[in-house]
Order: structure tokens, then C-alpha cells, then sequence
């Protein structure tokens, strides 16, 4: 066993894009090696919605869900951060005890984009898949960051008892 594997926790996570009008939801195996798309789930604020994620959380069963929050490049929170803080509250409800946390997303989408274009999926077709394909990017990004630092990723959503 190498000194990069034994950084990373065991278990299955989820990740969640969190986009206006979609939800790019992605899974990766017990040993964090393959994030792979799971579905898109349409109406960020809709009740629908939390509830869909939090089946996916009851089937998966992850040890955490990490949630992509917004920066702008240089770093700071703006509206669509604070947007995605408050759902990130919201789905935490929901799922637990199962902990959320808030990593940084930046250029995720952009990426994810970027590589259903290259890989021939084509911008019309690419809009149903580009958030699970964010979320895809957010999830290895976040395993990435656990390998180097041996930490868990992001900070955690704290919840009011």
C-alpha cells in the first residue's frame, strides 16, 4: 500500500453540482478511485429535488456528500456561493447523519465542458450531461485534495441541533 492510498478514507462519496436550473450529481467507488456520473436532477430549490438527493444518499450510502461551492478565480463568495451555502444547509437536513461538505469549484464546469467536447459530445447533447460531468470533476478534485493533504476536503456544513 502506497503512502498516497492511505491518505484517503474509505468509502463512497457523492458529489453535487449545483447549478440554476440543474443538479449534476456523481458517485465514486469504496476506494475513491473512479467518480463516475450518476444522474442530473432538475429545480435546485425545488422540495423535489432534496428529496431525489437525499434517495440517492439512502441508496449510495456515502460517508459524506461534498458540494461544489462557487468562488469567483480570485477566490471570494459571491451571490451564487451564498446560494449554494444555503441549499448545502438545507440537503445536510436532509441526509443526515451523513456529513456535507462545501469544496471549492472553480473552472469545474468549465472542465467538465471542455472535456465532453473533446471526448465529440456536442453542446446541444452536452447540456443534459455537462453538471453530472461537473460533478464528476468536483469529486476527483476533492479525492485529489484528501490524497495530497491526508485531510478530508472543504469545510464542513455545520447544522444547528
Amino acid at each position: 500500500m502506497t503512502e498516497e492510498s492511505r491518505a484517503l478514507r474509505r468509502g463512497r462519496r457523492i458529489a453535487v453540482d449545483v447549478g440554476d436550473a440543474r443538479i449534476g450529481v456523481a458517485s465514486c467507488d469504496p476506494d475513491g478511485i473512479l467518480a463516475t456520473p450518476v444522474e442530473t436532477v432538475p429545480g435546485r430549490d425545488a422540495p423535489a429535488a432534496r428529496r431525489r438527493l437525499a434517495a440517492i444518499v439512502a441508496e449510495y450510502e456515502p460517508i459524506e456528500v461534498v458540494v461544489g461551492l462557487p468562488r469567483s478565480l480570485k477566490g471570494t463568495e459571491g451571490p451564487a456561493a451564498a446560494k449554494v451555502r444555503a441549499f448545502a444547509r438545507q440537503l445536510a437536513e436532509a441526509v443526515r447523519p451523513v456529513p456535507v461538505r462545501l469544496v471549492d469549484e472553480r473552472m469545474s464546469t468549465i472542465t467538465a465542458a471542455q472535456s465532453l467536447r473533446a471526448s465529440g459530445v456536442n453542446s446541444r447533447k452536452g447540456r443534459s450531461v455537462v453538471d453530472q460531468a461537473a460533478a464528476v470533476v468536483i469529486l476527483q478534485n476533492a479525492l485529489e485534495a484528501e490524497r495530497l493533504s491526508g485531510a478530508p476536503p472543504g469545510e464542513t456544513v455545520e447544522l444547528l441541533t
